[in-house]
């Protein structure tokens, strides 16, 4: 920053660099949609007002926005490197992106997230990153790294980093674990993302007695009210699977709650869904339509989060701000006109710098050789079954005896489903019965099962599971589906089993057919196929789960098995 040309630029002793004239502008900081025209020079904001410009664009009366900030993500869930996910990111607003790479942590560890953030660096957004808190997620599983809190600090004073992730181990903060209170006093000092989904009361006074400042998973908008009188900043989702964003506008709408610590994020969303309606365009756009006021939507979008994070210089249409900047054609829908990053128009970006990964982030699935009777599961007079429940990823318990399950194998309700370890060939796996999936025949495998990112494979047979996995170590990870023995379908996905090498438009079609595929076999329509399937073995997120040590209640924070 220039800040002598800036001053200079703002009284017009020199030409600003680029006017967007005769625009509505949205002010952030009071609520107000004001006339006028926004200059830039350097990248940045230097006036709203009256000016001329050494180039003049005439918005016509459209709307100006700051871009708009994703609160909280993981690139891996787009299944495309940062490059490419950021590029779709910024078609629909997006310029800034505050994102958590514990999925490729859990396989590479520091080398991975030196990995992504050299990646990140290179993209063509305001690219940070939170620190994963929680690899492993927890000690029931296998992953491919440990992070303990020495490995952290070391990256902490990167510019881009701005704290510590989604501190998962909710349990281990309440009952102040040494290893968890160890890197919670190391970030004390910078932001700390939470995730406490069904915490509540003392147990959750408790847990953000631990420094943890935001919270992405509420479900109910009581469980946010809850959050947010305790002082946590909600971070309301809506991505692929997980859709909270409906019932909590409703509430804040219906209540008159302050948004002034509210933002909104997608966490996981699927590269097509993005392709298709952007991640935070398409939150404002159903936040408005459940009744939040546009101006406060916008707000949200920008400076609650900008706040939230501490990011200087971002986040609003004003002076001393980065130009980043949305022209919107309504307040309605929110159609994008054009986005500029630092005062250029995306489409005169420069191309990224090409990205080089480490060789052993591109060959990560690695399981022992399974036995025949692998997918045999003992002989009970009653089961705990993974119950599914639609458009969440929280799961129920069913009990179920031995007579319903061979019934529900038998009529389609009830699946196999199985977890294996893929890191270091340990030979762990476990395996359980699911009901509410679907699938009528065969198996679906993949590679991205969160947080540990073990294989896992749910089916009808245990010859098209057992192939399933094997084609998933052919094709160094990815999804696969496979049918009387023959793979119909398979995605790889070769970066730690997690992302594609692809671009936007090779991946995308390659996307939509394995999962049009998985609805063709009897996947429930209410459900992702692989999204739902990939948090199947998170051992954080209430009730029943399943990973490569056995099935877990999450409740009772207890093997059943």
């Amino acid at each position: 920053m220039n800040m002598e040309r800036l001053i200079r630029t703002a009284q017009e002793k020199e030409l600003p660099d680029l006017v967007l004239k005769n625009g509505k502008i949205i002010n952030v900081f009071t609520g107000e949609i004001l006339s006028g025209d926004v200059a830039v020079t350097d990248g940045y904001v230097v006036g709203v007002g009256r000016y001329h410009g050494k180039r003049v664009v005439d918005l016509e009366g459209r709307y100006v926005a700051p871009g708009f900030i994703n609160a909280h993500l993981h690139v891996e869930s787009s299944m495309v490197t940062p490059q490419v996910y950021a590029l779709e990111e910024l078609k629909f607003g997006t310029t800034t992106v505050i994102t958590d790479p514990h999925e490729i942590a859990n396989v590479g560890g520091v080398t991975a997230l030196r990995n992504i953030l050299q990646a990140g660096k290179k993209s063509p957004v305001n690219y940070y990153v939170m620190l994963p808190s929680c690899v492993p997620a927890t000690p029931f599983e296998h992953s491919g790294a440990v992070l303990r809190a020495e490995e952290l600090t070391v990256l902490r004073s990167d510019d881009h980093v701005l704290g510590l992730g989604e501190m998962m181990n909710s349990v281990g903060v309440i009952n102040t674990d040494p290893d968890v209170m160890e890197k919670l006093k190391a970030f004390s000092d910078m932001v700390i993302d939470g995730h406490a989904p069904m915490v509540t009361g003392k147990q959750l006074n408790a847990y953000v007695c631990g420094g943890i400042q935001t919270d992405h998973e509420s479900i109910t908008f009581e469980e946010a009210v809850e959050k947010l009188r305790c002082g946590l900043s909600v971070l309301v989702r809506d991505g692929s699977a997980s859709k909270n964003l409906d019932v909590i506008i409703r509430g804040v709408v219906e209540h008159h709650i302050d948004t002034s610590y509210l933002a909104f994020c997608t966490d996981d969303k699927h590269l097509g869904d993005i392709v298709r309606e952007g991640t935070i365009r398409a939150n404002l756009k159903k936040a408005v339509a459940l009744g939040l006021s546009p101006v406060q939507a916008v707000q949200m979008a920008t400076i609650n989060t900008a706040r939230i994070y501490g990011l200087k210089h971002i986040g609003a249409v004003a002076c001393g701000y980065r130009a980043d900047l949305v022209v919107l054609e309504d307040l309605k829908d929110f159609q994008i006109c054009s986005v500029y990053k630092d005062g250029k128009l995306i489409s005169e970006l420069p191309a990224s710098e090409p990205v080089s990964f480490d060789e052993k982030l591109l060959h990560s699935v690695n399981f022992a050789p399974l036995k025949e009777n692998a997918f045999v599961i003992p002989q009970q007079e009653e089961y705990a079954v993974i119950g599914i429940v639609k458009n969440q990823i929280i799961t129920e318990t069913v009990r179920m005896t031995h007579e319903q399950v061979q019934q529900g194998l038998k009529d389609g309700t009830v699946r196999k489903i199985a977890v294996i370890e893929r890191h270091h060939a340990t030979g762990f796996y476990a395996c359980a019965y699911i009901t509410g999936y679907g699938l009528r025949h065969g198996a679906i495998g993949t590679t991205v099962a969160h947080d540990s990112h073990n294989v896992i494979i749910l089916g009808d047979n245990d010859r098209d599971m057992f192939l399933a996995a094997e084609e998933l170590k052919r094709i160094n990870g990815g999804y696969t589906i496979v049918c009387d023995g023959v793979a119909e379908a398979s995605l790889p996905l070769e970066l730690g089993g997690l992302m594609s090498l692809k671009s936007a438009e090779e991946f995308i079609p390659e996307f939509d057919r394995i999962n049009e595929l998985a609805y063709e076999m009897g996947v429930e329509q209410e459900i992702d196929p692989f999204i739902t399937l990939s948090f199947l073995a998170l051992p954080v997120i209430p009730s029943i789960r399943l990973t490569d040590c056995g099935l877990f209640d999450v409740t009772e924070f207890r093997f059943l098995s």
